[in-house]
């Protein structure tokens, strides 16, 4: 073997240990989304409380988590993404031991903020990473960002089974505990692995106003997203929820304009490119966790299966996008990230499309091809999403690009599952799945069209 072999070989495996690194958090921050709804149940008879407190269980952990996102991005950027992920890591453990150590609801919803919040740190941070470690080769950085996707979609997919396990075998608390040594090993590759990317306090500072005013818009968008559904949109939180949101964004908008430091650049959005990929991730998302929601209502309502036998029916929707975001990762090393959005949302279309085609006899091998084709085509989008957003800003602003992309993700998510349940309730599973069908296909058509005329077809950095 030739110095040359050697030493890309010796680079090659470090950037194998970065990606796993940069990885190994997100894939915390998606597991605790999936693997906490299996034991709902087994927490209520123990802690007591009723609905409300169930559900704010789960939401209080994806509203801290979006509302703070943008801000977990500046952060990086002036203190290091590096630090700051490390941070998210420590800050997830601790709020994790506290959810296993819960006396009651209220200190378990308190706690689930907390870990929320600890979630905000990572995510963005973690992609940071990820893009500084591989910002001199375009074909590594996309095989990166295809991998770390699919940690995300095996976590997602596995988190059910996983908590199915311990649930049984341990108890509701062993869910949270196992988050410490998962965080402790995650911690420990960054320590080890991750290069220090530079923070760029000379070029950012701390935009006080501009951080409080998007809290607030994105804590009006997204609690009035998450309550519609029980309270009605005529309800005075839901309308106040709004008037936050309207009120707050508006004054974002004017504060960025006039800041010498703004928080988000107002030139991202003159961006067409970028504009073009955050809007293909917000049709992704709103069709994704919305039609996800209104399977679930399907498969144990209209044909009366198990919640057991309805997660291994959707797993292959989870398990897919593990194949379909590695292979994006090459798409894009070798076309570019216009491609593989393209040709990933009109494929991701048409397995919205054919939902219309089941009804509340349909077999499950009819369902699997539709369950195939959804998460391959969303699979191959979202890898490519990422890294033209990542491509089309400077390297000082990646950390808030992340974040602006994956709040937008957070509150879209929120937004369809709010959305296509209302269609499917009142015992409508079946019509509800063939309206949130027919629209989710009509936005990835919509979000394939915005990638064609506005991602550049081979990406820069």
């Amino acid at each position: 073997m030739t110095s040359a072999q050697s030493k890309t070989l010796a680079k090659t495996a470090g950037a194998g240990w970065i990606i796993a690194a940069a990885s190994f958090g997100f894939m915390v921050v998606q597991l605790d989304v999936t693997i906490v709804n299996v034991a709902l149940p087994a927490m209520s008879r123990d802690l007591g409380g009723g609905t409300a407190e169930l559900q704010w269980v789960v939401d209080a952990y994806t509203l801290s988590f979006a509302v703070l996102l943008l801000s977990a991005g500046v952060l990086g950027d002036l203190f290091g993404a590096r630090r700051v992920y490390l941070a998210g890591f420590g800050l997830f453990a601790l709020a994790s031991a506290t959810c296993g150590l819960a006396p009651n609801a209220g200190v378990l919803i308190a706690a689930r903020t907390v870990q929320g919040a600890a979630a905000a740190l990572m995510v963005p941070n973690s992609l940071v990473v990820l893009n500084f470690a591989t910002k001199h080769d375009d074909r590594l950085r996309a095989r990166a960002v295809g991998i770390w996707t699919a940690a995300s979609g095996m976590a997602i997919g596995i988190g059910p089974v996983v908590g199915g396990l311990l649930l049984t075998s341990f108890g509701w608390r062993s869910i949270f505990w196992v988050n410490l040594p998962l965080c402790l090993v995650g911690a420990a590759l960054t320590l080890a692995f991750a290069p220090v990317a530079p923070a760029h306090a000379e070029k950012r500072r701390l935009d006080l106003p501009g951080q409080v005013l998007a809290i607030l818009a994105l804590l009006g968008l997204v609690s009035g997203v998450i309550e519609a559904g029980p309270l009605g949109l005529t309800h005075p939180l839901i309308i106040g929820a709004g008037l936050l949101f309207a009120a707050a964004g508006i004054g974002f908008v004017a504060v960025e304009h006039r800041s010498r430091a703004p928080m988000l650049p107002l030139h991202f959005f003159r961006n067409t490119g970028f504009d073009a990929a955050v809007g293909f991730g917000i049709a992704v998302n709103l069709a994704y966790y919305g039609v996800l929601f209104v399977l679930a209502l399907y498969l144990q309502g209209a044909h009366g299966w198990s919640p057991l036998q309805a997660g291994l029916a959707i797993l292959p929707l989870t398990l897919t996008f593990i194949v379909s975001n590695l292979v994006s990762g090459w798409l894009i090393g070798r076309f570019g990230s216009r491609f593989p959005m393209v040709i990933g949302g009109l494929i991701g279309a048409v397995g919205y499309a054919l939902l219309v085609t089941l009804g509340a006899r349909s077999s499950f091998a009819h369902m699997l091809p539709i369950f195939l084709l959804i998460p391959f085509g969303m699979g191959l989008g979202v890898p490519a999403m990422t890294t033209a957003v990542l491509a089309g800003v400077d390297h000082a602003w990646s950390g808030t690009a992340s974040a602006v992309l994956n709040a937008a993700r957070q509150a879209a998510g929120a937004m369809g599952v709010a959305i296509f349940g209302a269609l499917a309730a009142n015992g409508q599973a079946v019509r509800g799945l063939h309206a949130s069908g027919l629209i989710s296909a009509a936005l990835l058509v919509i979000g394939a069209g915005l990638a064609w005329r506005w991602v550049a077809a081979k990406a820069t950095t």
